[in-house]
């Protein structure tokens, strides 16, 4: 009787330090877990890492590729320009411009013929394991030619005319398109996040002209604004392309034809920096 009595005793001390074990497991410290970004950095500190002072860990979250990706309201900043081709002996014959206009007195101040774009959205679908995709959104073109010559339209008259008389201080033709761009994209580094690409965009964009307006300062009138069509084309098609270099990215378009529909032979073009995520 006194040999069970003390086997039961061996067994519950037993039990009794079974159970201390499991509780101080169950007490033991969890990793603590920092996510920064794409980075998740754990901090180990128990008795089963030789490090008893503790250790830390650092790894990347791996990113899922998705065959849709959405950027939204992109911002273009850069020069516009024209190539002019004008024939302005026809052009004065068609009632466009008025004797005495030419070439030169069409010059932009480069510097202050400015191009702004505001993309609502643009998307990039894999078409080829994500390095060739395909590139569209909606937007709007903010075209501002800066004029050198005091050219100004003439509304009731529909013509554009040199105005001799009144001192210029600026003027300006703004010419406004709703656009939607379509390009075929080459991503050289696919598994690249965060503005660490490089690669390359081609292809066409339609433009609508919703709006369109020539805007002076003069030192007698002040400030005035003219409204009309200036016989502006109310669609632009355009021949698009952009370049990622990493953060940098470029981008530029050239209209198929001349802006204007009639006596006025300016194909224009923009060049400038694009502010995107990818």
């Amino acid at each position: 009787m006194s040999k069970m009595y003390l086997l039961l005793a061996g067994l519950c001390l037993g039990l009794t330090g079974m159970a201390q074990t499991d509780s101080s497991a169950s007490q033991e410290k969890k990793p603590d877990t920092i996510h920064i970004g794409n980075l998740i950095i754990v901090k180990k500190s128990d008795g089963h890492y030789e490090n008893k002072d503790g250790s830390v860990s650092v790894s990347r979250i791996n990113h899922s590729h998705r065959n849709v990706s959405t950027n939204w309201l992109i911002l273009d900043l850069g020069f516009a320009n024209y190539n002019d081709k004008t024939n302005y002996t026809s052009a004065v014959t068609a009632g466009v411009v008025a004797p005495g206009l030419n070439k030169e007195k069409f010059n932009l101040r480069n510097g202050k013929s400015i191009d702004v774009n505001i993309w609502l959205f643009m998307q990039r679908l894999n078409v080829i394991s994500h390095v060739v995709n395909l590139k569209y959104g909606l937007g709007i073109e903010l075209n501002n030619y800066r004029y050198e010559s005091p050219v100004y339209y003439d509304k009731k008259n529909n013509i554009f005319i040199e105005d001799v008389v009144r001192h210029y201080k600026k003027d300006k033709l703004a010419a406004d398109y709703l656009t939607v761009p379509l390009m075929l994209n080459f991503n050289f580094t696919p598994n690249n996040f965060y503005n660490k690409s490089f690669g390359f965009s081609a292809g066409v964009s339609a433009g609508y002209l919703y709006s369109s307006r020539q805007k002076m300062i003069t030192s007698e009138d002040g400030k005035q604004k003219i409204h009309d069509d200036m016989y502006l084309r109310p669609f632009k098609i355009s021949y698009i392309a952009e370049l990622q270099l990493g953060p940098v990215k470029l981008y530029g378009s050239l209209a198929t034809q001349s802006m204007f529909e009639k006596g006025l032979d300016q194909t224009p073009y923009n060049v400038g920096l694009r502010f995107s995520n990818w």
